[in-house]
């Protein structure tokens, strides 16, 4: 049985933990130093929880890295420590939303460990089956055939490692940016009030549910990182950066607000009135 380690088992992590678990593996991970929900997510997933992250390393064969883009790289630092400390050499799946060079820069700080390069596009399998989940690498294919039970759609980008971040990139400034536009029309609206009008406009021209602008708001301190992680990534390719780093301020401004404080299954109850209500105030207003 394949023994796989989740670094770290937050939403997602734990989400992509569950999906193979049911598939037949052996999920480990640790929440050392995690919030409560942390681990609750893992709980409710199944995983096997462990001390602390040199007994996750040990124990896999594969580990998969979910972190908020900032801290990708140090993450993949301590899995190299670790791994040195313990005469271990797991596969590492950097599943982060990070920039081809980020991903280079992971790659180079693993030290000689295997290295996949991953990204998904979709919620968690927990909250809704079926998101891509993309690999790159010489060794993506064996990640890929992992027993995901069909809670996601593996996809193989080919032996290129930042393949698969840089596909992230590009969809995640399409998903995001949108998101960002869509929360600040609707922070406008409430401010000048004409959020009633604004909305039978918007859902009229197909536009998504607010719903969404509240789970991203949850999620605003670690869509910084990644907003940041695209202006370089389009920087790399001759563009101007100026657009992704203006949405890493929005972002930035969102992780101040008392929306942000909340959690994504609470989020999702609010009413659009109630979200735009909670993004004008403070934390603990």
């Amino acid at each position: 049985m394949t023994t796989v380690g989740v670094v770290s088992p937050g939403f997602m992590g734990a989400g992509l933990g569950w999906a193979l678990i049911e598939g037949g593996a052996r999920v480990v991970a640790t929440v050392e130093g995690r919030s409560a929900r942390t681990r609750r997510l893992a709980e409710q997933a199944g995983l096997e929880l462990l001390p602390g992250l040199a007994e996750v390393v040990a124990a896999a064969d594969i580990v998969l890295s979910v972190t908020p883009p900032d801290q990708a790289l140090a993450a993949a630092r301590e899995i190299a420590t670790v791994a040195w400390e313990r005469g271990v050499s797991p596969l590492v799946v950097d599943l982060n939303a990070v920039a081809p060079t980020t991903m280079a820069s992971i790659a180079e700080a693993l030290g000689g460990l295997d290295v996949v390069d991953g990204s998904i596009s979709g919620p968690p399998p927990t909250a809704q089956p079926g998101a891509n989940v993309y690999f790159s690498g010489p060794r993506a294919a064996e990640v890929a055939g992992l027993p995901w039970a069909g809670k996601v759609k593996p996809i193989v980008l080919g032996p290129e490692v930042g393949s698969a971040s840089a596909l992230k990139m590009c969809t995640a400034s399409v998903y995001k940016g949108t998101t960002a536009l869509i929360t600040q029309a609707l922070r406008t609206a409430g401010a000048h009030g004409v959020l009633d009008q604004v909305l039978a406009d918007l859902q009229q021209g197909g536009v998504q549910d607010p719903a969404g602008v509240a789970t991203a708001a949850t999620k605003a301190h670690r869509f910084v990182g990644e907003m940041r992680e695209i202006a370089l990534t389009q920087s790399e390719a001759g563009l101007t950066p100026a657009l992704f780093e203006a949405f890493a301020e929005v972002y930035a401004q969102i992780a101040t607000t008392a929306l942000a404080d909340g959690d994504p299954e609470s989020a999702r109850r609010l009413t659009p009135a109630e979200i735009v209500g909670q993004l004008a105030q403070g934390p603990g207003e």
